[in-house]
């Protein structure tokens, strides 16, 4: 496999190393209390397993389906929330961020900055959050080819930071569809930064339940293995207790309960790869 340049989220937790990354959590912040209880259940998971874990929740859903749907505490208030996680729970933290106004805020409260596929050519965006000099995650969006990530990192590394990871969400397909080119995963990786592939994402149907993204999270786990033996670098999921109940994604979520043996199929996959 291509080499690629290891990012440090923080001591002890790196992208693109020897080690299959993890980065998981709930797609949106419903109070302290249950994000807390979520990055703890998770962080227990991967200290078992021995392998770095970054947690993710969102403070704002901007793009949403539809005007009624939820978006969660606000940016400022989310950010709070997750600040208390990280200092709480002792776990690097990443959220997205969507507006140049957010990132002092967001470069304080948290351990990695992450710009949303839909906003992956947001110039003033990327260059913003690589000025902060963290760890930055670009998701690509639905709608570039793998090849045309370089030129969105290129905006980031153009601020001096290197410290820059892909996640790969999916292509568009039709309508209400998306599909994921396992080739893309290596084209991108041959652009020498570490690549995740976001499992959860990936079986969305953006969309397409009546005002609201559908989801298929039974093949979430059958992507995450194919991703996995394609050599990438770190898995995202979306996880909740009850995705039936979560505010937001719960139909393409995979529930806590089934996280752990996920990661330990993962993990036996990599193994195989070495």
């Amino acid at each position: 496999m291509t080499n690629v340049r290891e990012v440090r989220v923080r001591e002890g937790c790196v992208i693109g190393g020897e080690k299959l990354a993890i980065i998981a959590g709930p797609c949106l912040i419903e109070d302290f209390e249950a994000t807390a209880a979520m990055a703890q259940d998770l962080a227990t998971i991967c200290d078992r397993l021995d392998v770095p874990f970054v947690f993710k929740a969102s403070y704002d859903k901007a793009n949403r389906t539809s005007v009624g749907s939820e978006r969660g505490p606000g940016w400022q208030k989310g950010l709070e929330v997750l600040a208390r996680v990280r200092e709480h729970v002792g776990v690097p933290v990443v959220s997205d961020v969507h507006d140049t106004l957010q990132v002092p805020m967001a470069m304080q409260a948290l351990d990695m900055l992450q710009v949303p596929a839909f906003l992956c050519r947001q110039t003033d965006l990327l260059v913003a959050v690589g000025e902060t000099g963290l760890p930055v995650n670009v998701k690509k969006g639905q709608f570039l080819a793998p090849e045309d990530m370089e030129h969105v990192i290129g905006k980031v590394i153009s601020t001096g930071n290197k410290n820059v990871t892909m996640t790969e969400r999916g292509a568009s397909f039709g309508y209400h569809n998306l599909v994921v080119d396992m080739r893309g995963l290596a084209i991108m990786r041959g652009l020498g930064h570490p690549v995740v592939f976001d499992a959860t994402h990936s079986v969305q149907l953006p969309g397409g339940a009546c005002g609201a993204s559908g989801g298929q999270r039974e093949f979430a786990p059958v992507l995450a293995r194919a991703a996995v033996a394609a050599g990438i670098d770190a898995v995202f999921m979306e996880v909740h207790p009850e995705p039936e109940r979560a505010p937001c994604d719960g139909p393409n979520m995979i529930p806590l309960d089934e996280v752990e043996a996920l990661i330990k199929r993962l993990l036996a996959i990599r193994r195989a790869l070495h």
